[in-house]
């Protein structure tokens, strides 16, 4: 315990309850971080602040305007900030050719354009330096149908990562991703309910089971401590998925309909 003792952190993508930001954003004071969370839902963020002692801002990641103030606030409110973590993710399944314009917007606004405002804006808090991390996922990596939108936004935002390391590690500042695979978390709720989907992914997992959120904040307190001497790098957090691959529609399809068969 104490290995992130007096650091300040960003949380941003911590406005649901108990989704993956929040799982991080605790486990960071666990270890001693001063912490801000962020997001869009203010009364679930100020009761989260209140419930892990941190502060609390509302921001929007495609507003450039509301990143760039959600900076200045951390860096007013905690002095220095050494750590930030852009957990914020929208994930579109839908067949290829039936993205529409709309959306391939909103997921560009969502999944690139706003996290290079949070890098930027992490950046200008940083005056002695800090570790920057993106949750990615193992998908920017390797293949899941009706995924692309997503897949590509990712992968884009991986590479910034990587641009960040090169140019800002004379300064002290690290760059990373995490890629977890499927996680179990408030957003895969669904999938979960669903008979069978969370077996079809499982057999694809060397180390045998579904990851959680939990496995992600370990690796982004490694990640932020001064330990790490890593830097423009995707850490896949994901039980060896990224060794296999996932399950293709067909298997999901066939696993579903046989636990409902069983049931």
């Amino acid at each position: 315990m104490g290995r992130l003792q007096g650091k300040g952190a960003v949380v941003l993508g911590a406005a649901g309850a108990g989704n993956m930001g929040q799982v991080i954003a605790r486990r960071l004071v666990d270890e001693g971080a001063k912490v801000l969370v962020a997001g869009r839902k203010d009364d679930e963020l100020a009761r989260f602040a209140r419930e892990i002692g941190g502060e609390w801002v509302h921001c929007d990641i495609t507003r450039r305007d509301e990143v760039f103030a959600m900076g200045a606030a951390a860096k007013e409110r905690m002095g220095n900030v050494q750590i930030g973590v852009n957990a914020t993710g929208w994930g579109l399944l839908k067949p290829f050719l039936d993205n529409t314009q709309e959306e391939l917007e909103t997921m560009t606004a969502l999944q690139f354009i706003g996290p290079f405002y949070f890098y930027q804006a992490m950046i200008g808090a940083m005056d002695q330096g800090g570790s920057i991390i993106q949750i990615s996922s193992a998908t920017a990596t390797i293949m899941l149908n009706d995924h692309a939108a997503y897949m590509g936004a990712k992968a884009g935002a991986d590479h910034v990562i990587r641009c960040i390391a090169n140019e800002f590690g004379a300064k002290g500042i690290r760059a990373n991703s995490i890629s977890p695979g499927l996680t179990d978390t408030p957003m895969t709720a669904s999938a979960k309910q669903t008979p069978g989907v969370y077996e079809a992914f499982t057999s694809c997992y060397p180390l045998g089971r579904i990851g959680t959120s939990d496995d992600i904040a370990a690796a982004a307190v490694w990640l932020a401590s001064d330990e790490c001497f890593m830097t423009g790098q995707n850490l896949q957090v994901n039980g060896g998925l990224t060794l296999r691959r996932n399950p293709t529609r067909e298997e999901i399809t066939a696993s579903v309909m046989a636990a409902m068969k069983a049931k």
